[in-house]
């Protein structure tokens, strides 16, 4: 279901504290707004935790490059944002009235930005028939009956595996735990995933996959179920794997994502998005990707919309690099840049991405089964709520507290919070 911003007052105090004490800002253009409806000369930042990626960021920078020479009115610039950080701190900055024209959100922040009017309505400027936009991931995107972006990128969770080290994909999360405790041996791990407070938004991302593969959900669309059984079961998984000692433990998505590409990790769950980045680290490793062994077919989506600030002093000039990213040639472009990943309309891949990568209609089968990693009917809390369920299920993984107790403390606390 579409979200919708149900507790509008809290998501602006959200914004409102998130915004107290930001001292460095990184400010829109200067000159001012254009209403003629085609863009003014104008050079406008673009901020993208997308082109911080080793695999992807340079294709993505050709892309902007290919866009600013097609015309001579208006510039993109790359904006440089932190990606541990990269939703807070563009939050912060439009908060405080300034920050890029263009983001690349991830949909926790798209939900809080939206639900505080930092985002400019694209209801007259986007015509979702007539562009053929995917009704699926586009609908998240219309936020209390206004359009608020559109997809720049949609990219289902799989298992990411080293074929040398696991010739066959486990099918079950028993051969998943046995698959991963018979690879550690040495300076080899069986798997990788976040564990740490400093890649919150990461740990959120990777624990997702296992509320929702063992039948679990934050909430019920009304009602908070962050202690539900399901949700519990799901966690307990993930800290089974931890306490089997499979990981290397502390390392962050940087670092294992380098061994992985080294051979150093044998499986990790990650997003259709990083299979050219871990192809370009290493182009001989032998890997692929299949479904997550979970019990339920049904894991998270890292849906990305790409949406105008609405503190921007040029949103025609934004508004017209969106509409030339939509047109069908630079779509395929963008798809091919984005590896496995959708983008906002239908494409078909080439043949020669498919004999590259021969598992790609394995991750595009997916995305029915995809669910963005938003707290159904919370949306502009799910930040805060992320940081409740994170800090709690770290503080179980480090033997403080079982999960069980870890999840009543986290469904009091997100119970006050969006009280």
């Amino acid at each position: 279901m579409p979200f919708r911003p149900n507790r509008r007052a809290k998501a602006l105090s959200v914004l409102a504290t998130v915004a107290v004490g930001a001292t460095v800002l990184v400010g829109c253009s200067p000159s001012q707004e254009n209403n003629s409806g085609s863009p003014q000369p104008a050079t406008i930042t673009f901020a993208a935790s997308t082109l911080g990626d080793l695999g992807r960021g340079p294709g993505l920078q050709k892309l902007i490059d290919e866009y600013n020479a097609s015309q001579s009115t208006v510039t993109v610039q790359a904006a440089s944002v932190p990606y541990p950080t990269f939703g807070q701190t563009v939050l912060t900055q439009m908060g405080g009235g300034e920050g890029p024209d263009l983001v690349r959100f991830d949909m926790p922040e798209f939900s809080t930005a939206a639900a505080s009017a930092l985002l400019e309505p694209l209801d007259d400027k986007i015509d979702a028939s007539k562009l053929n936009l995917i009704a699926g991931p586009d609908k998240y995107l219309n936020v209390d009956g206004h359009r608020y972006g559109v997809v720049f990128e949609n990219s289902n969770y799989g298992m990411f595996y080293n074929k040398d080290l696991i010739p066959e994909a486990p099918k079950t999360f028993d051969e998943f735990m046995e698959t991963a405790k018979a690879t550690t041996k040495g300076d080899v791990y069986g798997l990788a995933f976040r564990q740490t407070q400093a890649e919150e938004a990461g740990v959120w991302q990777d624990i997702y996959n296992y509320v929702l593969g063992f039948g679990g959900d934050w909430s019920d669309g009304g009602k908070l179920t962050l202690d539900s059984p399901k949700v519990i079961e799901g966690l307990e998984k993930y800290k089974e794997l931890y306490d089997a000692n499979v990981i290397p433990k502390g390392a962050d998505a940087a670092t294992f994502r380098k061994m992985f590409a080294n051979g150093k990790v044998g499986m990790e769950l990650n997003n259709g998005g990083y299979v050219t980045a871990t192809k370009s680290a290493n182009p001989a490793l032998n890997f692929s990707v299949a479904r997550i062994p979970f019990p339920e077919q049904k894991q998270g989506s890292l849906l990305a919309p790409i949406v105008i600030n609405a503190n921007s002093k040029h949103k025609d000039a934004a508004l017209d690099f969106i509409q030339w990213i939509l047109k069908p040639e630079q779509q395929v472009k963008l798809q091919e840049v984005l590896g496995a990943s959708s983008v906002a309309t239908p494409t078909e891949r080439s043949a020669e991405s498919l004999e590259k990568f021969p598992f790609l209609p394995e991750l595009d089968k997916l995305t029915e089964s995809g669910v963005p990693q938003i707290v159904n009917g919370f949306g502009p809390q799910t930040a805060d709520i992320r940081r409740i369920v994170v800090t709690e299920v770290l503080s179980s993984l480090q033997g403080q507290q079982d999960m069980k107790t870890a999840m009543e403390k986290a469904q009091k606390q997100a119970e006050e919070l969006v009280r």
